[in-house]
């Protein structure tokens, strides 16, 4: 749907969902996600254009995150987040970053997804740190992680250093980032992937449905994928 058959028809708010890693309240993690997608509001606006929003704050999530790790079992906090990523329109993801790498709670998250639930999104990626020296993060690990997930991250990350809150720099990177997602929402090109291409985006094994293959459970190599030995025990 065009822009405008979007507005001749009355469409609905564009959905868009904010993934926050922060652990901490107030986060800097969330307030720096709070700032682009409050960007994305007011551009949204000034094009005649309505956005809603909905956040998931992974710091509520982190023990069935580790369930889902450890089980695959989903607890309703994490379906929840499940059902507000499948339907969105676009994602603002935002991770604070230790060590040079993105929080460990933040990409556990992204790993107990299914590869096909976030096709074509269009994202933002976002990460704060103590200092400069990890602003290369984002483009390095996020981005990569994004890639394989399969969704369009938009051309400008944002990164803050405890330095850059208040800097011009800062605001106009948050600027460009909400216009490229904006544009993107618009051009309705994940809603087009979805419903001309899907049948091209199925895993081999079958994670989108319809694919799966026989896989014998009681082979030697399924016995030791599950932690047992090669050769069942007998008793004589």
């Amino acid at each position: 749907m065009t822009v405008q058959q979007r507005r001749s028809e009355g469409a609905q708010p564009f959905h868009l969902v904010v993934v926050s890693g922060g652990t901490s309240d107030p986060s800097s993690t969330r307030m720096l996600a709070d700032r682009i997608a409050d960007r994305v509001h007011t551009l949204a606006e000034d094009r005649g254009e309505q956005v809603a929003t909905d956040v998931i704050d992974l710091r509520e999530l982190a023990t069935e995150i580790t369930t889902a790790i450890v089980s695959q079992l989903m607890g309703p906090k994490m379906a929840r987040a499940i059902e507000l990523l499948g339907r969105a329109d676009a994602v603002v993801a935002s991770a604070p970053v230790y060590k040079a790498a993105p929080s460990g709670l933040f990409s556990s998250f992204f790993h107990v997804l299914d590869n096909d639930l976030l096709i074509a999104k269009p994202v933002v990626l976002a990460a704060t740190a103590g200092t400069a020296r990890h602003a290369l993060v984002v483009d390095d690990q996020m981005r990569s992680l994004f890639a394989y997930l399969r969704t369009m991250t938009v051309p400008t990350s944002v990164f803050a250093a405890t330095e850059d809150w208040n800097s011009k720099e800062l605001g106009e990177r948050i600027t460009r980032a909400a216009i490229e997602l904006l544009l993107l929402m618009e051009s309705g090109f994940a809603e087009q992937v979805r419903s001309e291409s899907w049948r091209h985006y199925q895993h081999e094994y079958g994670s989108a449905g319809g694919t799966e293959l026989d896989i014998d459970l009681s082979s030697d190599l399924m016995r030791l994928a599950t932690g047992g030995s090669a050769k069942p025990n007998r008793k004589a």
